[in-house]
């Protein structure tokens, strides 16, 4: 898996499709016939889904706090409107350097077609790229981190261009250890990695069906493996190590949820859905962060503002913030934390009425910039409705949450706040508080 990976200047501006173009077929996932007719679009506006079949043709935004699901497929939702399984032909528009593209639906889902990248990157090559008067934004991290999300574990360094790297492990005789690495670029991508199909075994059908999901698998579009290799019909590998090339796939079509163009190498262990799209929610706290030059407040700051302190400061940092409008912020949850010796030990779960009181926390930071004295300033909250937890939270999980004003009057407010892992709603509840001095 190697290429050339193009010049810099070709990145220097925003590419489009030159032509419509459109593919049909059947979705993975719920077996319906859809088509996906793709648009070229103008510069800035980003990967656009269009709901054709839906009241008012909803869209729904190629990113990744558009993410509502990432288990089986990767999941995007706004306004009602849902598209699921997007990361094959994300891939394809993000290898060919499409950065703005309208992609209509008539249908939650594109077409499987063979259940690979390549039918898009054809489809691509077939609409033909054009470059645009934008330049491209891109983000190239400064220094190597880690994200680490269930069984999967990434590596990001620095690099000048966009190298992925992927090693899996299956207790499978056909599958094994297996690694591969390359470049994402058009022809080398389109060429080595986009062929790679996706797969399944057996013994993963019923449970699949009993979530409604892989309705529309099928030999044409799945490579299907019983316990000792592939099953009877299964088409001949089109590479000896197309398992792997396959994850590569999926990790690039959810790389392109950053919304720009990312110069780095990105390592994968035993990469999947929810870690990707954990690793694309870090990579796009690191991009917010070096656009403002570091978070809005970090946890030195915050002390200056609640006067909460270990071992009830929950709040960790505030990474977006609209004054009056909107803030959020992030709480890191460790093994470490004192409440997990006595709340279900030997099964650590974050008590609720704190995963709240982090959520409360968070939102009274969003005053700071309603009085002239913030530093001087208590927020006690009066009352809580609409409380709702969705997901327990664990350790090494991350909460973030998004509180925005609904009413502020005097010295009492009211908020609304949502907290939530990997995109999956945790808890949400409406708050109301009043100000008081210190």
């Amino acid at each position: 898996m190697t290429g050339d990976a193009g010049s810099e200047g070709s990145e220097a501006a925003e590419g489009t499709l030159e032509a419509a173009v459109a593919r049909e077929g059947t979705g993975l996932h719920t077996g319906r016939e859809v088509s996906a007719r793709l648009l070229p679009e103008e510069p800035g506006r980003g990967v656009r889904f269009r709901r054709t079949d839906l009241e008012g043709e909803p869209e729904v935004r190629a990113e990744v706090d558009a993410v509502t699901s990432a288990d089986w497929e990767t999941v995007l939702e706004s306004d009602g409107a849902r598209v699921g399984a997007p990361e094959h032909l994300l891939a394809a528009l993000l290898a060919a350097g499409v950065d703005n593209a309208t992609v209509e639906l008539d249908g939650p889902e594109p077409p499987a077609l063979d259940g690979s990248a390549a039918p898009w990157c054809e489809a691509v090559e077939e609409a033909g790229v054009r470059r645009q008067e934008a330049e491209a934004p891109v983000f190239a991290p400064e220094e190597a981190f880690t994200v680490e999300e269930g069984a999967s574990r990434y590596t990001v360094t620095p690099s000048g261009r966009l190298r992925v790297s992927a090693e899996i492990d299956f207790d499978h005789p056909a599958i094994g250890r297996q690694f591969a690495s390359g470049e994402v670029t058009g022809g080398d991508f389109c060429r080595e990695t986009a062929p790679a199909r996706t797969f399944g075994l057996q013994s993963w059908h019923e449970e699949l069906l009993e979530r409604d999901l892989a309705r529309g698998a099928s030999h044409e579009n799945t490579l299907v493996l019983d316990d000792e290799g592939l099953a009877g019909d299964a088409p001949e590998l089109r590479f000896p190590d197309e398992f792997v090339r396959h994850k590569i796939v999926d990790l690039v079509g959810d790389l392109a949820l950053l919304g720009t163009r990312l110069r780095a190498h990105v390592m994968a262990e035993r990469p999947g859905h929810a870690g990707n799209v954990a690793l694309v929610r870090e990579l796009a706290r690191r991009q917010r962060a070096a656009e403002r030059g570091g978070p809005v407040l970090d946890v030195d700051e915050i002390l200056n503002y609640l006067p909460h302190r270990y071992p009830f400061l929950l709040v960790d940092r505030i990474v977006e913030f609209e004054p009056g409008e909107r803030i959020t912020g992030l709480k890191n949850v460790t093994i470490n934390e004192p409440f997990f010796q006595g709340h279900f030990p030997g099964h650590p779960i974050m008590p609720g009425v704190l995963i709240v009181e982090a959520m409360a926390q968070v939102g009274g930071l969003l005053l700071m910039d309603e009085f002239e004295d913030p530093e001087d300033k208590l927020v006690f909250f009066m009352s809580m409705s609409d409380v709702k937890f969705r997901r327990p939270v664990r350790p090494g999980d991350q909460l973030r949450f998004e509180v925005e004003m609904v009413h502020f009057r005097g010295r009492v407010c009211r908020v609304r706040g949502v907290g939530r892992v990997d995109g999956e709603t945790a808890a949400e509840a409406t708050m109301t508080a009043q100000v008081s001095d210190r």
